[in-house]
């Protein structure tokens, strides 16, 4: 999955319903070179011009971490985020890879599905299948009750171990145009393989359901996430569906920095 440059996600802090789901515009050099800086913002806006005209962040592109001031470390927060639960159902790799991407991800988001279908898989044959990262899913639905119920599905897809089957339908070519409504859910589930329909459809509607979803949401918000997709690479913010090679430059760079701490 190596896809041209594209632009960056999807925003939910807009003026109009209309304009929440315009994508924010950033240059393919401005993201690759804040990638090798460990520096890409979540809001993924372009840098404010100074009066020397030099580029620099704005003020609203730095992750935002609870407690963070000049001895406390945020990357170090950050990357305390990876969950590392050898049974959780939303996450593929070992639990114990010296790299963990954290995707904040909604399944109504364009940008996100585009990530799904041109850039995941490559990531996980390439660096999952042998060993050296783990992705741990976080819903974090900003697009309505049907991004809400499409999470939920997930999460209840996940419990029968299907959800790597129902996140790569759900995020197929025009399956988000198809709505996720209730039948829809359950065609999806059912294309993904899930065994026992009548528990999925319970799981989907429990508390469990939609504590894990405020779970995730919760985190999100905490650390200043506000568009989709948002990644962390071992603490390293990432914001939108970035070229692969962005991807590839931060795994390697955080697998470097894991091997020397391990020193």
């Amino acid at each position: 999955m190596s896809p041209s440059p594209s632009p960056s996600p999807s925003s939910r802090s807009s003026s109009s319903a209309s304009s929440s789901r315009k994508p924010l515009l950033i240059s393919a050099g401005v993201a690759l070179a804040a990638v090798t800086l460990g520096l890409v913002s979540w809001q993924a806006t372009k840098p404010d011009q100074g009066t020397d005209g030099a580029a620099r962040p704005s003020a609203a592109a730095s992750p935002q971490t609870p407690g963070a001031g000049s001895a406390t470390d945020p990357a170090a927060q950050l990357k305390a985020l990876a969950r590392r639960e050898a049974g959780d159902k939303l996450a593929a790799g070992r639990a114990d890879a010296p790299v963990v991407l954290i995707e904040y991800s909604d399944f109504k988001c364009g940008y996100c599905g585009k990530f799904a279908r041109d850039t995941e898989p490559a990531l996980v044959k390439k660096y999952v299948e042998d060993g050296t990262l783990r992705i741990e899913w976080r819903n974090f639905p900003i697009f309505g009750a049907d991004s809400e119920a499409a999470a939920k599905a997930a999460w209840a897809a996940g419990q029968q171990d299907r959800f790597a089957q129902f996140h790569a339908a759900a995020y197929a070519e025009g399956a988000k145009e198809k709505g996720f409504g209730a039948e829809r859910l359950t065609e999806l589930a059912r294309e993904a393989g899930v065994p026992d329909l009548e528990r999925f459809a319970a799981d989907m509607a429990g508390e469990q359901a939609a504590a894990a979803l405020r779970k995730d949401q919760d985190e999100g918000y905490r650390i200043g996430v506000t568009s989709t997709p948002s990644f962390l690479i071992n603490g390293q913010p990432i914001a939108g569906a970035q070229p692969a090679a962005a991807f590839d430059a931060a795994i390697a760079r955080a697998k470097a920095q894991a091997q020397a701490a391990a020193k």
